[in-house]
Parts: C-alpha cells; structure tokens; sequence
C-alpha cells in the first residue's frame, strides 16, 4: 500500500513538473583542481558584488562581464583556500568571533542587529562567516607564501636613505589600477595579445568611460570589484613602477600603459596630498602611554569587556582611581606589572585600532574602551615628546617601506604562477 501512494505522489509532481515546464538544475560552471564551482554559488557572488558595486556607486559593467570577472576572482579565492587546506593554514572558531565581532562594532551594530542586517540583505549568517573565516586565510596564505619571503638587503636600505628623493617623499596617493596579468613564461604572441587589449582599455579611458567600471570588467586584479582602488599609500610605500609614473600626475589623469613582470597596467591618480619632505622623517612625535587590557573569551564577551573597561574608567575620571594600580590588578597585558606602563611609542609601534584611539588623547585623558585585534583597551596619555630618530629606527622604517614596495609585485607574480600550476575547466559554454 505504502508503495502505490508513493508511486501516486510521485507520478503527481512528475506532471506537475511537466506542466509547470523545465526547472532548471543547479549544474557546475567551472572545476578547480578537485572542486567544483556551481551556478547557484556563481549567482550568488554575483547578486552580492552587485550590491555592493551599487553601494559605492560603481558603474556596473554589462552582465556577462560581470559574471565572467566574478568567476575568476571565485576560482583565484579558491586556489589559495586549497592551498591552506592543504598546508594546515586554521582560523579557530574563537579567532573569527572576535573577528565577526569588530565588524559588527564598526558598523555600530550590536550582534543581533548585525546578523538581522546581513540577512535582511539577502547573505545568510553562516555563510557571512564563512567568507570572513576565507578571507582571514587568505590573509595568511599571502603573510606566509608572499610577504613573508620578501628579501631587503641592506644594501637597498642604505641606498634608499642615501637617495631620499628616490622615496617620493612625504606625499600620499589615492590611486585605482587596472591589471592585464601575463601568464608565466608568456610567449611574445600571449604577450602582443595582452598589450591590445590593454590599449583597447586605455583608449576607453581617455574617451571618458568610467574608470572603476573598466577595471570592474576587464583588471586581472584581486580588488577588480572595487574598481580597482589601491587606497591611500605614502609615495614610499608605492611599487617603485607606479611611483615613478604618477609623480608629475594630478588627480584623474592617467599613466601610459606600464610594464611590469606580472603584466600590464594602467594607474589613475584618483588623489594626491602633502608633499616636501624627502625619505625617512627625522624626528617624530612619541607618546607616553598606559593601558588596560581585558581580552574576551568564551566566559568574557565583547559586551562584558567594554562594561568592566568602561566601570574602570568612570573610577579614574570620576573617582581619582590611580590609573597604574587599576592596571595591575585588572590587565591581561604583560605591562600589568608595570602599571600598564608601554614607555614611550613611536608611531607605527601598535596596531591601528590602539594608535588611532590612542593620538585622539590629550596628555592625561583616558579613553573610551578600544577593541584590537587583542581584546579591549583602556588608554591613558601621559605625554607627548618630539624625538629625533635613531639611525635603527630609520633603517628599520626605510625596510619597512622597501617591503611594501616590493609586496604587491611579488603578491601577483605568485598568484600568476599559482593560476597556472592548477587545473581549471570551465563549463559556463554548457548554459
């Protein structure tokens, strides 16, 4: 009996199906390496890039470019995934709370607002996490496979502070790039296909077409999506190609197409600020600071951090709580036994969060709770001295920047390689 009321609903909804036409299946659009990438997680990425593009007022490219971009930028993600996978890379559970946390707190949200917001937009809690969980290992995979084998010698910081003006001084750039990545060993045919390409886009360029849109359709870059936008970077810290090309630009004016090892390029100068002063500075301004330090757990929560920071810090300001002894009794820091004492603290000494919290203080104000990526702070100010720079401070900064000179050619060189060592099938043709 069981057997003919199902061989009955089947039969059903087999004529409805019929009647309602075909249903489309979800099928695979492209495999790499050993997995798949299907229509539905194409769609997906697609309406969620879309929305963002329209957020920041991107001029969308036409559908079909789109798709195509959003898929390579999906099967490049999923090249470095694998690789972390497969050398052991993690991100633990409590580090991506704490990481879903701050950004939740940066949207001002409360957690359940957050996650209302996110679902009310279409990205289901799980998945957001997900793509926070990649992303911070896709962080990694680059510190570990990229930056962290970038060789300075010492030879190329002694040259960089001997020739201050080859720095670019103290000014800043905003700038927006497409890239024509080559493939490894590209031959001159790949190579004369490639610069055609990029002189069909640098022509549409000068005839007006919207930047961001060009690089969203057609740049071989990680940040293609967001129009192709670099941010603001110091002139010292821009890859010495890009520096020398967009020294004499003003804001949106362009650089002639540019050759580098990884392929081609076009930069837009977007913005530019400062200027004057040549190389490593030589004196800066120091901060004299404690701290309080209550890092969250699975018993300490976000909210329960900022409470007992924020009940701290009404003792201080309102009830003349010496600051040092409250340090020593409550912060997990290893300055507890100091009083929370960090001595005195060149810029770039602490992480962003800290520093920016910490350089909106006047001496002897106390902060509000500050989370980093190390739990919540309270800040106090003591002083503020200008001090002029050790030659190992000065040698360390002129390093710092060389590095970063050099990581954004070294990142593409090894995605360019990564890409090409794999397996890739597409099968969008099938649709």
């Amino acid at each position: 009996m069981k057997l003919i009321v199902s061989l009955i609903a089947a039969s059903v909804i087999s004529s409805a199906a019929l009647a309602a036409g075909p249903v489309e299946v979800d099928r695979i659009v492209a495999v790499v390496n050993s997995e798949v990438i299907t229509l539905s997680d194409l769609r997906q990425r697609v309406a969620q890039v879309t929305r963002q593009l329209t957020r920041q007022g991107t001029t969308l490219p036409p559908a079909d470019v789109l798709e195509k971009q959003v898929l390579e930028r999906q099967i490049m993600e999923r090249l470095q995934i694998q690789l972390a996978n497969e050398t052991s890379l993690r991100v633990d559970d409590l580090t991506l709370d704490r990481a879903v946390g701050r950004i939740a707190d940066s949207n001002k949200m409360s957690m359940t607002q957050f996650r209302k917001a996110l679902e009310q937009d279409g990205l289901s809690w799980e998945r957001f996490r997900e793509e926070v969980r990649n992303e911070m290992l896709l962080t990694r995979v680059r510190e570990r496979e990229v930056d962290g084998r970038i060789v300075v010698s010492d030879a190329e910081v002694s040259n960089f502070l001997t020739h201050p003006e080859s720095a670019g001084g103290q000014e800043e750039y905003n700038l927006s790039h497409i890239l024509f990545r080559a493939p490894d060993g590209a031959t001159p045919e790949q190579l004369a296909r490639l610069r055609t390409k990029a002189e069909d886009v640098a022509a549409r360029v000068a005839r007006g077409e919207p930047f961001d849109k060009l690089a969203a359709s057609y740049s071989d870059a990680p940040d293609a999506l967001t129009g192709g936008n670099l941010g603001w970077r110091g002139a010292d810290r821009l890859p010495s190609l890009f520096a020398e090309a967009v020294t004499g630009l003003k804001p949106g004016e362009t650089t002639a197409i540019l050759r580098s090892a990884a392929g081609f390029h076009i930069v837009r100068v977007v913005d530019r600020k400062g200027g004057g002063q040549s190389g490593v500075p030589a004196q800066v301004q120091q901060t004299r600071a404690r701290h309080i330090l209550i890092k969250t757990s699975e018993v300490v929560t976000d909210a329960d951090a900022r409470r007992r920071l924020a009940d701290l810090r009404e003792s201080v300001v309102q009830g003349g709580a010496n600051f040092g002894e409250l340090a020593r009794m409550h912060s997990a820091d290893l300055s507890a036994s100091k009083g929370g004492d960090l001595g005195w603290i060149y810029p770039g000494d602490t992480v962003p969060e800290f520093e920016q919290g910490m350089d909106a203080l006047k001496p002897g104000e106390v902060s509000q709770p500050i989370q980093s990526p190390f739990g919540w702070h309270l800040i106090l100010v003591e002083d503020r001295r200008v001090q002029d720079v050790s030659d190992e401070r000065k040698r360390a900064a002129a390093r710092n920047a060389l590095r970063e000179r050099k990581s954004d050619e070294a990142y593409q060189d090894w995605l360019r390689q990564l890409r090409d060592r794999a397996y890739v099938e597409y099968r969008q043709e099938e649709r």
